[in-house]
């Protein structure tokens, strides 16, 4: 999800992305050889990739990073640090987070403002890797945060003085604030409670409560409103600062605990994962992330290759986050306290970006924290009334459209994480698909709903007021009507294996409603209006009604029925055609990188209107690549996909647009290792060419009766890229993707490789399955 933010891209910060892995930006040093040395997480913090490079664990409520003054937290070209704060979103494309913005002075406080404190700093004297960050500041401190799962931990290092500061900034934030409270509570001990709203646009408000311990007592404190300082006082509602003498020990350390339930259960995750030293809590954070980056081991590849490889999957295991307390509570969609039995309640949904890559790399990877992902969208339904459409914390922010609910629950469904409770997740599923919601649920669900069912297409409606915040599906009434027939297809397959054959059957009729926005005189997708007219430029590339994309980006969406969209265009050789011009072929084959870079890639990277070439940065096209693997030309995915490649690099500019919660990490991955969920919310994975010679994934034999998958390619590269057979378990296979159930109990995926393209996968058997 890229937001409605139009930031110019500036290529030739781009094209310097192979300079800037000698920067300083870079993950901090060890000589132990462990995977997490490979992490860089500066990559993506220039050119909007919006990622954040300070410490967190997997799937962490905290993630407690520099903000620089950038929307997004961390904007690596700035060079003053307002504050260290609680709360990031990996790669999202609007304002949010950034609470509890902390900062080490010394000296007077005379400053509310955090920017106008902010502390001048240099990256020649910074560093980060999983779990770690630090910093020199122009004052003389050194600042080091590290991560449990609820808290973050903090430690600086004064110059000797007796008025050494940490400012503590309850009222600023990167979203919008609606009110904020703090107190000492006594000479170690700071507590806030904070409200706000945001991201695109104003959602409804949401509360965070904290609490901070310091290792040692302050020998002065204070509390400020606006631009009032009053030294001594123990609440305000703008800020404190708590004071040290460090003319001896010139070391502070503080734990500040989260909860978006109440200040019991910021003090309750105090109790359960403070307690504990700096540098115990960092080695502890350090080995979390060394387990996680274990599960997927490769061999061959350059070391920039590996760099990357590794830094995308860590960003991969950054969302969706913890939601619930230590002691299970957690607050629901109807800002009521609910407790979690037997599972961890997440929040933070993504929706739209993630269901294309993230949900499917999560459930193959960390199938049991996807379980209970799954399990908590369940809960956002039962607490609240509704599946969300893009939740932050427990609100619904209504942003981008169609029904990404769909595809990300029947992922869960097709991977058998939904044991126990398929039922309830289809009962929400089914209320979802064939409704919307009441008018006084702040959610929009799919809000053209009744115009799809009744006519079988989402009408393109401009001018319509927005009925709630957020996005409008009326506004993207064709690329509406493509994700809404994408989910239907899903829904009927999962319809189907609970039994349900009436629902299935009339699921599956409406996934082919895709067909009723194809223009027959353009040969495209089109919007059409709400007398059923196609309407706007008959342009493809100018037309109107899509989400951040346009008809050409848009035409592959149908991955439900790949042979009919075919056909409709007229056939394989017109298909084919169509996307040699899409990719620019001819010339991604003389020069790949360069096709990239300046043909994909070009101009304002997030203007997604008035183009006809494929857009690498953005979700709609993420399956495009491979719509070759049904059309006979298999070849032309690795082709394809080794050149959408080579824009990941591990410097800063390192990702080409927002990271979005890890759906573009996890493409990369995905990609990497030759893998991807072609039919996303239905268990079909799509084959390429991997970049290493060997891949080996661990799997939780829980659901990967396997235990484990080795992925093998010997002599991979940039010139010997093109399948001649592909063997599993030994045996020779034909077809161009695989099954979950093949998955299942597989243990050899064997890649031969060649400097030519063969006959592999070109017979009409080859491609993807038809889901009807």
């Amino acid at each position: 999800m890229k937001g409605t933010r139009r930031t110019r891209l500036c290529l030739a910060g781009v094209m310097a992305a192979s300079t800037l892995i000698a920067t300083p930006a870079r993950a901090a040093e060890r000589t132990d050889g462990h995977l997490a040395d490979l992490v860089n997480p500066f990559i993506g913090s220039q050119n909007e990739g919006n990622t954040f490079p300070g410490a967190a664990v997997p799937f962490g409520m905290v993630q407690f990073s520099p903000d620089t003054g950038h929307f997004a937290g961390y904007d690596y070209t700035q060079n003053r640090i307002r504050g260290f704060s609680l709360v990031h979103l990996s790669g999202v494309g609007c304002r949010i987070g950034g609470d509890l913005p902390v900062l080490p002075t010394t000296g007077e406080v005379a400053q509310t403002d955090y920017t106008k404190y902010a502390a001048p700093f240099s990256h020649q004297d910074e560093a980060a890797s999983p779990g770690y960050y630090r910093v020199g500041l122009s004052s003389g401190i050194r600042a080091e945060l590290t991560a449990t799962e609820r808290t973050g931990v903090q430690r600086y290092t004064f110059p000797a003085t007796d008025k050494a500061n940490i400012l503590l900034n309850a009222a600023q934030a990167l979203h919008k604030p609606v009110s904020a409270t703090v107190e000492i509570i006594d000479d170690h001990t700071v507590r806030t409670e904070i409200s706000g709203h945001g991201f695109c646009r104003d959602t409804g408000p949401y509360t965070v409560y904290t609490i901070t311990r310091f290792s040692r007592p302050f020998t002065a404190y204070g509390t400020w409103d606006g631009q009032s300082v009053t030294p001594g006082s123990r609440s305000g509602h703008g800020g404190a600062y708590v004071r040290f003498d460090t003319r001896g020990d010139r070391t502070v350390e503080a734990t500040t605990a989260l909860s978006y339930v109440d200040s019991r259960g910021a003090a309750g995750n105090l109790a359960a994962e403070g307690g504990r030293s700096f540098d115990a809590v960092r080695e502890r954070a350090r080995a979390e992330w060394e387990s996680r980056l274990a599960g997927v081991r490769v061999r061959g590849g350059t070391s920039a290759l590996r760099r990357t490889f590794y830094s995308s999957l860590y960003r991969s295991f950054l969302a969706p986050n913890i939601g619930g307390d230590a002691d299970g509570r957690y607050t629901g969609w109807d800002r009521r306290t609910h407790r979690a039995d037997g599972f961890t309640y997440y929040q933070n949904w993504s929706l739209w970006d993630t269901y294309r890559t993230q949900v499917q790399l999560l459930a193959l990877l960390a199938p049991r924290e996807a379980r209970d992902m799954a399990r908590s969208v369940v809960a956002v339904d039962e607490d609240g009334g509704w599946l969300p459409k893009w939740g932050y914390g427990p609100v619904e922010t209504n942003v981008m459209s169609g029904d990404p609910v769909t595809p990300f629950l029947t992922t869960a469904y097709q991977t058998g994480l939904l044991k126990g409770f398929e039922e309830r997740a289809y009962r929400a599923l089914k209320k979802n698909a064939d409704g919307v919601p009441p008018a006084e649920y702040p959610g929009i669900g799919r809000d053209a709903n009744a115009e799809y069912l009744a006519h079988g297409f989402a009408p393109y409606v401009p001018d319509r007021p927005l009925a709630k915040m957020g996005d409008s599906d009326y506004h993207h009434g064709a690329s509406v009507t493509l994700e809404y027939a994408l989910a239907d297809a899903m829904l009927a397959q999962m319809a189907r294996g609970l039994g349900h054959a009436a629902d299935a059957a009339r699921y599956a009729a409406r996934a082919q409603n895709y067909r009723n926005i194809f223009d027959p005189t353009t040969g495209f997708f089109r919007a059409r209006d709400a007398s059923g007219a196609f309407t706007g430029s008959a342009d493809p590339a100018r037309g109107t009604g899509f989400h951040e994309g346009t008809g050409w980006q848009y035409q592959w969406l149908v991955p439900q029925d790949v042979p009919g969209m075919v056909r409709l265009i007229g056939g394989e050789h017109a298909a084919n055609d169509r996307l040699d011009s899409f990719f620019a072929y001819d010339k991604l084959l003389a020069d790949p990188a360069r096709t990239a870079r300046e043909v994909w890639v070009h101009g304002d990277a997030y203007d997604y209107y008035n183009a006809a070439m494929y857009n690498p940065m953005n979700e709609p096209d993420l399956i495009a690549p491979y719509t070759y693997l049904a059309t006979g030309q298999p070849w032309k995915t690795t082709d394809v996909v080794h050149a959408a490649l080579t824009l990941f690099t591990d410097g800063p500019t390192g990702i080409t647009g927002n990271d979005d919660l890890g759906t573009m990490s996890a493409w990369n991955v995905l990609s990497s290792i030759g893998l991807f969920p072609i039919q996303p919310g239905y268990g079909t994975w799509g084959l390429s060419t991997p970049v290493f010679d060997r891949v080996d994934l661990a799997l939780d034999r829980r659901y990967w009766p396997s235990g484990g998958l080795t992925i093998a390619a010997p002599g991979t590269s940039a010139t010997v890229r093109y399948i001649q057979a592909v063997r599993t378990d030994g045996t020779a296979h034909g077809r161009t993707y695989l099954t979950n159930d093949a998955l299942r109990s597989m243990r050899s995926l064997a890649f031969t490789v060649g400097s030519r393209p063969s006959e592999w996968g070109t017979s009409p058997t080859a491609a993807q399955p038809v889901l009807r």
